[in-house]
């Protein structure tokens, strides 16, 4: 077999792997990839992700701590999460595209403004306190929920809401702030 079609092959696979959800979570770790495409896949992942580029759409790496690495190790990517998103944000009308109803979005926005402005981490009471403000009890419990399950948000065990690793993929926090603290995420040019 060629190496075109090795390669081409290689290619599809990590398509999928990275485009269709697995379990309840989209994307795929380091590990799955270097499994399934061999040690060379971070040179797969390039490929894709130029092609991807054209689509819109780029890869992203989420490391387990949660930090930004210049040069990753071996270890770093293995136990990352590759995934997918759009490299441009949706527009209001786009939105409904995701699948979420607009009052689950809205309490998604208000729950992650509020643990951002707390440094990041915030008492899951607090923040079902604030929410049931202008939501059902029972739609803050749904939701809440369902963001830890899709990794919106994370619970530690004494209670505590942070932020979750899809959020630091998917959301640019500093620019949900400023929106709702009422500012432009972006100075004017005069």
């Amino acid at each position: 077999m060629s190496e075109d079609v090795t390669i081409s092959r290689k290619l599809k696979k990590a398509a999928q792997l990275l485009l269709f959800q697995h379990h309840r979570l989209p994307g795929a770790k380091g590990w799955e990839l270097r499994k399934v495409l061999g040690k060379d896949y971070m040179k797969i992942i390039k490929l894709l992700e130029r092609r991807l580029e054209e689509l819109g759409l780029e890869i992203k790496i989420v490391y387990e701590d949660g930090l930004d690495h210049q040069t990753p190790t071996e270890a770093d990517l293995e136990q990352a999460r590759f995934y997918v998103i759009c490299k441009s944000p949706l527009q209001i009308g786009e939105t409904s595209l995701s699948g979420w109803r607009i009052d689950t979005l809205a309490v998604l926005a208000a729950a992650l403004a509020y643990i951002t402005s707390k440094q990041g981490r915030a008492n899951r009471r607090e923040v079902e306190e604030l929410l049931k403000e202008k939501f059902p009890d029972w739609k803050v419990d749904q939701d809440l929920n369902r963001f830890i399950r899709r990794g919106y948000l994370d619970e530690d065990e004494e209670g505590n809401l942070y932020i979750g690793w899809r959020t630091r993929a998917e959301i640019d926090r500093k620019t949900l702030v400023s929106i709702i603290a009422g500012s432009s995420p972006h100075p004017q040019q005069t």
